[in-house]
């Protein structure tokens, strides 16, 4: 197969419930679940995701999963083989930091394509509690995905509101 960009759909709803092969964590550092999505996909996932993470903490990521990488554990209980957690930067306005969301985005469809997973669905990272500009993290994201060579057909973009569907769907065209 050859890498080529993705289509990209746009879902307004519930991340924890889309049957893809792959849901994207909008994950803290500590990969041990927290807030928002983080919080939603451990909820629904079960315990199998939590222990997966805590093994991870346990041998190569022991202080925790740095900013812009990505990680991959199972499910566990969600419509998706596999949850893919990666950390998002915060917003500053006294440092760029637009290429470690970018990383997000790329190393996220890497384990994608190293899992063999098709379809991935990601919220939009760092637009919440991380308080990124929700147009400028859509540019971002939807730039990103356009622009990666990757075998996953498919990359669903699952928004938790109507400001952020619209700040995507302008992004797409």
């Amino acid at each position: 197969m050859t890498a080529s960009a993705p289509a990209l759909t746009l879902v307004a709803g519930d991340i924890t419930e889309q049957p893809v092969d792959a849901v994207v964590n909008a994950a803290n550092s500590s990969l041990l679940g927290g807030g928002g999505v983080d919080g939603a996909i451990h909820r629904r996932g079960g315990p199998d995701i939590l222990a997966e993470c805590r093994a991870l903490r346990a041998s190569h990521y022991g202080k925790g999963l740095p900013t812009g990488q990505a990680v991959a554990t199972t499910a566990g209980r969600l419509p998706a083989r596999w949850v893919i957690h990666t950390v998002g930067p915060v917003w500053a306005k006294s440092e760029d930091r637009s290429d470690l969301l970018a990383s997000c985005y790329r190393e996220s469809l890497r384990v994608a394509d190293e899992l063999g997973a098709r379809t991935v669905a990601f919220p939009a990272i760092s637009a919440g509690i991380y308080r990124w500009p929700l147009d400028d993290a859509a540019r971002i994201a939807v730039g990103t995905v356009r622009a990666a060579k990757t075998s996953v057909a498919e990359v669903r973009f699952v928004l938790f509101d109507e400001r952020a569907y619209q700040a995507f769907a302008a992004q797409v065209g």
